[in-house]
């Protein structure tokens, strides 16, 4: 097919796997020929480039052969198929649309032809319709749709038969209604059923709820054991294919007590039942003593911190032979679907949504984020087809609840989407996140397919807060995935953003307000909640969004929403380290320039200091109005230096480019590890020695706070007596003497000159206050 042809890039990859990692601005020509900074309002697909097609929309025929028929569309060597008439239709319906990228048709005539099929299943040409390409009309939106129209076939010699075909052609873009839904000649080679996994589709992430299951106590348990003493009892959660466990109860008995919260995650619109089991330790096994099921369309749903009433629910027990089901004891619970939480289905550092679960609580949007799509560059090749490398590559965008996924373009490294897409926003304290990757669900069976992971080949995030409002941002983004064996460049994409907002004022007001819904902070859940939460949400968004068509994977779904990041990682932890320790700097570097102060380093200097303190000290009220002033001005200096540039991930601040292949190996292993022997004992070993240098830091903390406190604990009573006199001579020198002057002379003899100071010997407060005891000498 011609449509192999349509790949230029370079198909080895050896330029990109070392190649630059630079964020680059582009120009490309969308909108009315307005680049990187324009500004200009709204209006639809103006962030991508204008792609012309040739659409043929099939609606029916009728007055066909009594055969199994079907349509073929053909322009050049582009051939596309409906499906076939069932049941020997004459008046087959087919409602199928065909779009062939005008710039790469190889023919003038449209052609289309109807076949057949006979007893011995082969193909004959019942008739055909043609079109000259000149000739076509042009459909720019927001036309209405074109009418189409019966037209008579023809056989081979342009003699008119009996039979007719209603059908529509035009010239049009990616902006037509039909884009999404069309076959597209990018995807020529694709056959059969998996054509829908090469189409782009819009997706909506159901509601998620948390339920909230507050196990207060049991009583009358009726245990399978009667002669059974202090038994051990716990509640098994299960809603859908979710199971929670709670804490084996501390009263040991028929009547046990818990007073525990089970969090569940509940998908709308609540068709689910919670169940309950009780069951009874023994050992290494547990036995059921009976079950209570609640429906959750039952269950009350609440949106503010109110009080849920606590009910009493039976417990049936149902023997294994079917046997009726007999009281089994009764359960006392607080049940509620909670709507005044966010579900977090991401990490927090980066969530596209912060709203709470309920709509009664959502605010108005503040503005509209349009991303458009325009192409990739220099792709790697992700696996091999007839001989030789190939991609098929597809974008997924996320943004709060609605998911974009692009069409797929077959066999090339640079594909070209134009496909522009908008989302509502409601915070700028958000991040959108686009992915690209490698469809492996083209050629195989349908069931085969659902097997298949598909192949990553990067990631982007974008957070809307660093964006100006109402500007064009046209960049091309490097692709960067993670191996065991290194950072790769998997090539590049250009995207095109602009970030609109409605009312300038509700945004600003945005900066004033909670993060999270207020339930977060009256009823706080716990870390192990909310990350057991978080993977209860995932897997329910893997559910839902695999059983659309196309589906999004498992894999894809857990790529974007960044599934194991909280895993333990090496390089990770050395770059948030490193990041901690540049926050230090500056205040590190300010004391070592008040050092050089003290010690004369530059005379000038020094005296100018003296100066400005004496200004503070004596000028007290100036003093906050010339720090504020300072800031005002610096900000203002520093916007002509602010990045021009969204940010986009750093290799060097990631320690991606310089991870040892075995810190990688470990990052990429499976949790509980894969590896044995010699391999977990050298990284055993390697995390104890890390842990140890942290216990060491941990200890020399304790060790100030405790020496702090043991400045009135009399446990060095020398000590003690020496501070409390201290702290009465200073209550009596503070009483007689200006505290402006006190301090003047505190400052002047912390700065005194050289010749009145002795180097490298620590001062009286530090030999005190090093020499005050602390629990240290209490750890075995």
């Amino acid at each position: 097919m011609a449509a192999n042809g349509t790949g230029n890039g370079n198909r080895n990859g050896n330029g990109n796997r070392n190649g630059d990692f630079s964020l680059k601005e582009t120009s490309p020509k969308i909108g009315n020929g307005v680049g990187n900074g324009g500004e200009k309002l709204t209006s639809s697909f103006d962030l991508v480039e204008a792609m012309h097609f040739l659409y043929a929309r099939i609606v029916r025929a009728r007055a066909l052969p009594a055969n199994d028929s079907f349509i073929e569309v053909k322009i050049g060597s582009y051939k596309g198929r409906t499906k076939q008439s069932l049941n020997s239709n004459p008046n087959p319906e087919f409602h199928e649309t065909f779009a062939f990228t005008k710039a790469r048709l190889q023919g003038n005539i449209l052609e289309v032809v109807v076949r057949n099929k006979d007893d011995s299943n082969d193909e004959e040409i019942v008739g055909r319709c043609k079109f000259d390409v000149a000739e076509i009309p042009t459909r720019v939106p927001p036309d209405s749709p074109l009418a189409p129209q019966w037209y008579r076939l023809e056989d081979r010699n342009g003699v008119k038969i009996e039979g007719e075909i209603m059908l529509s052609v035009w010239i049009g873009t990616q902006a037509d209604e039909v884009f999404s839904e069309a076959w597209h000649s990018d995807s020529a080679t694709v056959t059969g059923e998996n054509v829908v996994n090469t189409r782009s589709k819009v997706y909506l992430s159901p509601r998620l709820w948390y339920l909230r299951v507050t196990l207060i106590e049991a009583q009358d348990l009726v245990l399978l054991h009667q002669n059974r003493t202090n038994p051990e009892i716990l509640i098994k959660g299960f809603l859908g294919n979710v199971v929670v466990r709670s804490r084996i109860s501390q009263t040991k008995s028929v009547n046990p007590v818990w007073n525990e919260d089970m969090m569940f995650v509940a998908v709308e619109p609540f068709e689910d039942s919670l169940v309950l089991s009780v069951e009874d330790k023994l050992g290494q096994k547990e036995e059921c003593l009976g079950k209570c099921e609640i429906k959750l369309s039952q269950v009350e749903r609440r949106v503010s911190p109110g009080p849920v009433p606590a009910l009493w629910y039976n417990v049936e027990h149902v023997g294994e032979n079917g046997e009726a089901r007999r009281f089994a004891g009764r359960i006392h619970l607080r049940v509620s679907l909670d709507g005044g939480y966010h579900v977090l289905d991401e990490s927090i550092q980066y969530s596209s949504d912060y709203r709470a679960s309920a709509k009664l609580l959502w605010t108005p949007a503040i503005g509209v984020l349009e991303l458009g799509v325009l192409n990739a560059t220099g792709l790697m090749p992700m696996k091999s087809r007839e001989g030789r490398g190939t991609t098929d590559a597809y974008c997924v965008a996320k943004y709060g609840t609605k998911w974009v996924r692009t069409r797929t373009i077959v066999d090339t490294f640079d594909p070209k989407w134009n496909e522009q897409y908008t989302w509502e926003v409601y915070d700028p304290y958000t991040v959108i996140t686009i992915g690209v990757f490698d469809n492996l669900n083209l050629f195989g069976a349908g069931n085969e397919n659902r097997l298949i992971k598909d192949s990553r080949i990067g990631k982007i995030r974008i957070r809307l807060s660093t964006l100006v409002t109402s500007k064009i941002y046209t960049h091309s983004y490097p692709l960067m995935v993670l191996k065991p064996d290194g950072v790769k460049k998997m090539g590049e994409i250009q995207l095109a953003v602009r970030f609109t907002t409605t009312s300038m004022i509700d945004m600003l007001q945005k900066y004033t307000e909670p993060l999270l819904p207020q339930m977060h902070y009256i009823f706080p859940l716990s870390i192990y909640q909310l990350d057991s939460l978080r993977h209860q949400a995932t897997h329910i968004l893997c559910i839902k969004l695999g059983r659309n068509e196309p589906a999004l994977g498992r894999d894809v779904v857990e790529y974007m929403l960044d599934v194991g990041s909280n895993m333990w990682s090496l390089r990770r932890g050395r770059a948030n380290f490193e990041r901690l320790v540049a926050f230090f700097d500056g205040w590190i570097d300010a004391w070592k320039w008040f050092d050089e102060v003290c010690k004369w380093k530059s005379p000038a200097t020094t005296v100018l200091i003296h100066v400005v303190f004496l200004f503070v000290v004596f000028l007290p009220k100036y003093c906050v109005v010339s720090l504020l002033l300072y800031c005002f001005v610096f900000g203002l200096y520093r916007f002509s230096l602010r990045s021009r540039h969204p940010p986009h991930m750093d290799i060097k601040l990631s320690k991606a480019d310089s991870a040892l292949p075995d810190e990688l190996d470990e990052e990429f292993d499976a949790f509980p590890s894969a590896k044995s022997g010699d391999v977990l004992k050298k990284r055993y070993d390697r995390l104890r020695g890390i842990a140890g240098r942290m216990m060491i830091v941990l200890g020399d903390l304790a060790t100030q706070g405790e020496r702090v406190k043991s400045l009135l604990s009399w446990r060095d009573p020398r000590a003690t007596s020496l501070f409390l006199a201290f702290c009465l001579v200073g209550c009596g020198v503070i009483c007689f003497v200006s505290m402006k002057l006190l301090l003047t002379f505190l400052a002047f003899y912390v700065m005194r000159h050289p010749r009145s100071r002795v180097f490298n010997i620590p001062s009286i407060p530090q030999n005190f206050f090093r020499r005050l005891p602390s629990r240290a000498d209490s750890i075995l």
